[in-house]
């Protein structure tokens, strides 16, 4: 059997921390005169502690991403995510959030090229023909250079709401370190990696071309990533949202290196490291177009050659601000929000209904609802965030939850009913306009 899929795994029953529930009553009151919006938010908030969430016996937390049993390091990070801001007067979510942090750790420690894991070392994968260096604890080895940039963001969130530094054990700095080597391992891919990828069901996307090499890139001092965000085979093997995620990375482990390990000479290791890859963004991840100025591409493989789109998955184009690599109202980003946004986008789809970026994961004609709500987070009006809670708050298929895409002539034809990043993201924008007052 190449493709193992198994039915619904039923999670423990998780009792909602006081925070959350505090937040569930805000909106009550907030929410009142917009019974669906309110509906919505009562479903989408809490979605992932309900449904995805397992407190394991040795003090980490298992999250699996919704309709599939395995934990994706980047979709555990950013389904939780919008619990952080209540994390520091509330016990019951620091065991939860902590509990993950050890897990992400545990888990780049057994495999840094992995993009998701089981919950025990039971050998079940996504795929068993894959061609790759397998663990029984993997459930699927697509490296994305953004799982482990996630990992990191969850630690430095969690520190910085807190206070909290027990997280931050020998064991982190471990993997950490595991972390560092892979980037400079992977700025030299062809020379140094040792990592290939290749599946043989047929979908070009899912497998990494040239013997699960990579098509030849040159050296920029950028990190080469073998897959996006959305789990598609890369074009061209610098994914430049990928690597900006990875300046900020490199940033958040400066401070950890500072202050908490007081450790200067990693200090100044990560501070060249950082310095040589946004070099790169700089020198070979701009590209200037005829209608919209300079823009940053999607990707590039330092030849000259150009990936320009951008996919709903997070890190995008649309999420730059979001990710914290420049501010919203930098003017390349604006040129490329409006890029990304515009026709010129091959993934961006208009309907009867909805309009916004899709991906080549999903069919033509399918916008996200992360789409959306990336759209509306990074937003510089309220007309923009409110258009964009509108077109979600119309979009649900009356499910009372968010989806992966769907059809922009009818919502009703879409993928994924339970998928809980996109619940997630959705109530998180929501509640970001709720404390805003613009409601």
């Amino acid at each position: 059997m190449e493709q193992f899929r198994l039915p619904k795994i039923p999670m423990p029953t998780l009792e909602l921390p006081q925070s959350i529930q505090d937040v569930l009553k805000e909106a009550e009151d907030k929410l009142s005169h917009r019974p669906k919006l309110l509906q919505l938010f009562k479903n989408t908030f809490p979605n992932t502690l309900e449904t995805t969430t397992k407190l394991m016996e040795d003090g980490t937390t298992f999250v699996i991403t919704g309709d599939i049993p395995a934990m994706w390091l980047r979709d555990s990070v950013e389904q939780v995510v919008h619990y952080i801001p209540f994390a520091k007067n509330d016990p019951d979510l620091q065991r939860i959030l902590s509990g993950l942090i050890k897990r992400h750790m545990n888990y780049i420690m057994i495999d840094p090229y992995a993009n998701a894991f089981n919950e025990s070392a039971n050998d079940w994968h996504w795929n068993t023909t894959d061609v790759t260096e397998m663990s029984p604890w993997v459930w699927e080895r697509k490296f994305e250079i953004d799982s482990l940039c996630f990992s990191i963001r969850l630690a430095y969130l969690y520190w910085k709401e807190t206070g909290l530094t027990d997280v931050f054990d020998a064991g982190f700095k471990q993997a950490m370190l595991k972390v560092i080597e892979l980037f400079k391992v992977e700025q030299h891919h062809f020379e140094q990696s040792p990592y290939r990828f290749m599946r043989n069901n047929g979908i070009p996307e899912d497998s990494i071309r040239n013997g699960g090499l990579g098509m030849p890139v040159n050296y920029t001092g950028m990190v080469w990533s073998g897959f996006r965000s959305s789990d598609d085979a890369c074009d061209f093997h610098y994914n430049i949202p990928g690597n900006m995620f990875a300046v900020v990375a490199l940033r958040h482990m400066q401070e950890f290196a500072e202050w908490i390990f007081r450790d200067m000479a990693l200090l100044a290791d990560l501070k060249q490291l950082e310095a040589e890859i946004d070099h790169g963004i700089k020198l070979y991840g701009i590209y200037r177009h005829p209608e919209f100025g300079p823009i940053y591409a999607y990707e590039t493989d330092g030849f000259g050659n150009y990936s320009l789109m951008d996919d709903a998955g997070t890190p995008g184009l649309m999420s730059i601000p979001y990710l914290g690599y420049v501010s919203a109202d930098d003017p390349i980003y604006q040129n490329t929000r409006r890029f990304a946004l515009s026709k010129e986008n091959p993934f961006y789809f208009e309907g009867k209904v909805a309009r916004g970026i899709g991906s080549p994961h999903t069919p033509p004609d399918y916008v996200w609802h992360m789409a959306l709500s990336m759209q509306g987070i990074t937003a510089s009006t309220d007309e923009e965030r409110l258009e964009m809670i509108s077109m979600l708050e119309a979009t649900d298929a009356d499910t009372g939850y968010m989806h992966e895409g769907f059809h922009v002539d009818d919502p009703a034809v879409f993928t994924r009913k339970w998928f809980a990043w996109s619940n997630s993201l959705f109530s998180q924008l929501v509640y970001k306009a709720m404390k805003d007052g613009i409601l």
